[in-house]
């Protein structure tokens, strides 16, 4: 996929995505954010790091126009999170949205997360088709050049392949990389979709809505946790989130027991 220098800001150059993968001329665009993470600022100071002491974890975000309403509300929640993260220690956090005609763009990798809260403060939804499969494909190479411990995306809706997608998945699969994929809402296209990747890279499928923001924030704990430790990191952390996550993430699965974190 094609990486566009965009306008420079506290993190550095973010990269523009396109669909096939090369560099292309700056652009200056403000940034974007995401939806319903209210607690998790409280319960990411609760992460403690695994043994392994480090990992890149990329947070991918829908942000297309149909996740204006919850979005709206959750912004400054999700840069106050992104603040709490970077106190986790050994986590380098990298974000990840698409929004509007083919808009599609990655951060720099920070372990100051307070840079990405600034990122996203500057974010707007806009209208346009979701871009799944340049998320994972981005995600594909950045594992290609360095281990990437893990995805975390959050999003509403899927308007692409499913074939197509499960296929992508599978280039995570090989690299180890798990999907942990949040569903907002209820559509049920959405729903098979992120299953089906979750499945093919060894990660894990919730559905959450509105009200269930304090569960939200406890898998998002749950998946630091693992970023940095690994499963057995995961495993320590106990919990309902971490067990529901385990669950899903079956020994021998690219994901997890035995599978190695950076």
């Amino acid at each position: 996929m094609i990486f566009e220098a965009m306008a420079k800001d506290k993190t550095g150059s973010d990269r523009a995505i396109s669909k096939r993968g090369k560099v292309a001329a700056p652009d200056a665009m403000p940034v974007s954010s995401w939806s319903e993470i209210a607690e998790f600022l409280s319960a990411a100071k609760a992460v403690v790091p695994g043994a392994a002491g480090s990992g890149r974890l990329v947070f991918a975000l829908d942000a297309t126009m149909s996740r204006q309403p919850t979005w709206d509300s959750a912004c400054q929640l999700q840069a106050e999170m992104f603040d709490a993260v970077g106190k986790t220690g050994g986590l380098a956090v990298q974000l990840v949205y698409f929004r509007g005609l083919g808009e599609c763009r990655a951060s720099r990798w920070v372990k100051d997360a307070r840079q990405l809260a600034d990122l996203m403060t500057r974010i707007d939804c806009r209208g346009g088709q979701t871009q799944i499969g340049r998320v994972l494909r981005h995600v594909a190479e950045e594992a290609q050049n360095k281990p990437v411990s893990a995805l975390v995306y959050i999003g509403d809706a899927m308007e692409e392949n499913i074939d197509q997608l499960a296929t992508t998945a599978g280039e995570l699969a090989l690299r180890k990389v798990p999907c942990f994929m949040f569903h907002e809402g209820h559509d049920p296209a959405a729903a098979t979709g992120f299953r089906e990747i979750a499945r093919v890279t060894g990660g894990a499928y919730v559905r959450f809505d509105q009200n269930a923001a304090s569960e939200l924030a406890a898998l998002l704990r749950a998946v630091a946790a693992y970023a940095t430790g690994g499963r057995l990191a995961l495993e320590k952390s106990g919990g309902p989130a971490g067990r529901l996550l385990l669950e899903q993430m079956k020994p021998g699965r690219p994901g997890s027991a035995g599978s190695k974190r950076p």
